[in-house]
């Protein structure tokens, strides 16, 4: 018989706040963070607005002897480092990382795991730049030679930063949590755009499962709210013209037929996954169960109604041991995107046909925006709170749902909620699937 795998530690991190208590508040209120993105000047962007978490330092996060080695993370790395740090201590950990004096339970490191899924980490414009400028030739043309070969070692290579590539391997999330909180067992980090955090949160659950490991960080994060991340999704055709709009909440509208496209944001959410005899053992609270996980493969250029997400969700009962009668809410990607929110909607009434339109449907995005690799992490955090709480939270939605969807504007309300799903596809055609319930 394979161990049961519980959640006993939250720690989202997005634009409507730090932690479990300001994130889940700002679900029952209705709030949104999405608002025009002061971190760079967007003005040459369509796009100007974006989920950005301000204030934020990793120096907060890390041990006084580890702050020196917060100059060469990326932004990525320092979401991760508070979101682990966060969920660490909601779970009443006591890690390499706590601080002297710290009470709590002291994992083993070599029986803990660390699974964060992870983007394409964008090099920072001015460190860029640097190098940049002394790659030109005589007429002011960028040279390739000139950037990696010049004589006498001038080579604009030469000119980046000495622990450059450091910054920005896409596995330094994972490496930086597990050095600073003495993660010792098995660690992994996966890419898969929207579906990283969700795949990472099935493979630590894994894990723990066949015994590997009594307790694992498992999440994402990641921040696309830079220039290159902005063009990028922009060049992809993802993101919505704002023009003049200051809130990004009129802007988002999950399946939306008319919907204008997604708005970034940054951050993300990692969680303590535990095996539930361990998780007793200690005294542990006990947010929800990870009742099952599935994943699938949508193929490129398939159409809505070829989506594979239904294949993701029913392997994901087939391995809770449940029907689709027993979903009695459902957490999904949600970004704004037409075909991604056309293709979600097909692969989940593929699974629940006409009981789709009673299922209500919790959404994050038109409050954190889309926060891709991280973006996981936040909706397992909504869908784990919604259980622990049994509450749906309040969503917004300033448009009109496709019909067959309980997507609309509506307030918190209480509900019985046994299970809750947890899914999404992403851009490169991955999807991902997790139940989760309350833990008798």
């Amino acid at each position: 018989m394979r161990r049961r795998v519980v959640i006993t530690g939250l720690g989202p991190v997005s634009a409507v706040g730090v932690g479990v208590d300001a994130f889940w508040s700002a679900l029952l209120e209705g709030r949104s963070g999405l608002t025009r993105i002061e971190s760079l000047d967007p003005g040459g962007f369509a796009c100007r607005l974006g989920g950005e978490v301000r204030g934020l330092s990793a120096k907060d996060y890390v041990p006084k002897g580890y702050r020196k080695q917060t100059k060469v993370m990326a932004r990525d790395s320092e979401l991760a480092v508070a979101c682990a740090k966060l969920a660490a201590d909601d779970a009443g950990l006591v890690t390499r990382g706590s601080e002297e004096g710290d009470e709590g339970f002291a994992i083993v490191p070599g029986r803990t795991g660390c699974q964060i899924g992870a983007g394409l980490i964008a090099a920072e414009t001015e460190e860029l730049s640097r190098a940049l400028v002394t790659s030109l030739d005589d007429s002011g043309t960028w040279d390739v030679r000139r950037w990696g070969t010049a004589e006498g070692g001038e080579g604009g290579m030469n000119n980046l930063p000495p622990l450059w590539m450091l910054k920005y391997l896409p596995n330094m999330l994972a490496c930086h949590v597990t050095i600073i909180h003495g993660a010792e067992g098995p660690s992994n980090t996966i890419l898969a755009a929207e579906a990283s955090a969700l795949l990472c949160v099935g493979e630590g659950t894994r894990v723990v499962e066949r015994g590997d490991a009594d307790l694992s960080f498992v999440g994402g994060a990641e921040s696309k709210l830079n220039q290159m991340g902005i063009l990028r999704t922009d060049l992809l055709g993802r993101l919505a013209d704002t023009g003049d709009e200051t809130d990004g909440s009129r802007v988002v509208r999950p399946f939306d037929v008319d919907a204008p496209g997604a708005v970034l944001g940054e951050g993300g959410g990692i969680a303590i996954v535990e095996e539930l005899g361990h998780a007793r053992a200690r005294g542990a609270r006990v947010y929800a169960e990870i009742a099952g996980f599935g994943a699938s493969q949508t193929a490129l250029g398939a159409t809505p109604e070829e989506s594979a997400l239904g294949a993701a969700v029913r392997a994901a009962l087939r391995d809770a041991q449940m029907t689709p009668d027993q979903i009695d809410a459902i957490v999904p990607l949600g970004i704004g995107v037409r075909h991604s929110d056309a293709s979600e909607a097909a692969g989940l009434r593929s699974v629940f046909g006409e009981r789709l339109a009673s299922i209500p449907l919790i959404t994050v995005a038109p409050m954190t925006g889309n926060a891709v690799a991280g973006h996981g992490g936040l909706t397992l955090a909504a869908g784990a709170l919604a259980v622990h709480h049994q509450t749906l939270p309040a969503r917004i939605h300033t448009g009109t749902p496709a019909p067959g969807l309980d997507a609309g504007a509506a307030a918190p309300r209480d509900a019985k909620l046994g299970a809750v799903l947890v899914c999404t596809t992403a851009l490169g055609g991955q999807n991902a699937g997790v139940v989760v319930r309350r833990a008798s």
